[in-house]
């Protein structure tokens, strides 16, 4: 009795593990607070290991929230603050059908309407935006993670005003929101 018990308790510590390791998280420091991001590595595992490659090469830091649109979502990660775009690695395969929805204070890939264009830019949701998922917009856009402390700041990035470019880009806040530092936190 006394080593199945034991067995048992190995058995659910390397479970505890594995699933601790399976939930990263990334600290983002901006210009206007900090909020760290959970990633879902089970459920999206190709957008959470291509994200990690920006956030470890150093690269997301000093890029913008470059188009904030309110009651909708805060988008980053792919331009500078001249609003110069930033170098990517190659397109990633979507994921927007792995399960997990476009809710309010999750995290997911930005794309062209070519489903599988994403690189390096993301965008938090600011409300729930079930017409982004496979089930209402195949293919849907692929969320890999959920805000899981300083929401308050992508919803402060809503309150700021935005401006138009000649380029025909717009929802640009007026004063740049910068990430100043992006932390793995394992």
């Amino acid at each position: 009795m006394v080593k199945m018990i034991s067995k048992a308790t190995v058995i659910v510590a390397a479970l505890m593990t594995s699933q601790a390791a399976l939930a990263e998280s990334v600290k983002f420091d901006t210009t206007l607070g900090s909020f760290t991001v959970e990633l879902n590595s089970e459920k999206a595992p190709v957008s959470v290991a291509n994200f990690l490659r920006y956030v470890e090469d150093g690269s997301y830091v000093g890029t913008q929230f470059h188009r904030v649109i309110p009651g909708f979502m805060a988008q980053g990660g792919g331009f500078d603050k001249d609003m110069l775009k930033k170098a990517s690695y190659g397109p990633i395969k979507n994921e927007g059908n792995n399960g997990l929805s476009n809710d309010t204070a999750t995290i997911a890939m930005a794309r062209t309407n070519n489903p599988d264009s994403a690189t390096r830019q993301f965008y938090i949701n600011l409300n729930n935006n079930g017409f982004l998922n496979a089930n209402q917009r195949p293919p849907g856009y692929a969320v890999f993670g959920k805000v899981t402390q300083g929401f308050e700041v992508i919803q402060e990035m809503a309150t700021r005003p935005t401006k138009a470019l000649p380029n025909g880009m717009r929802d640009i806040p007026v004063e740049p929101i910068i990430i100043t530092k992006a932390t793995l936190i394992k």
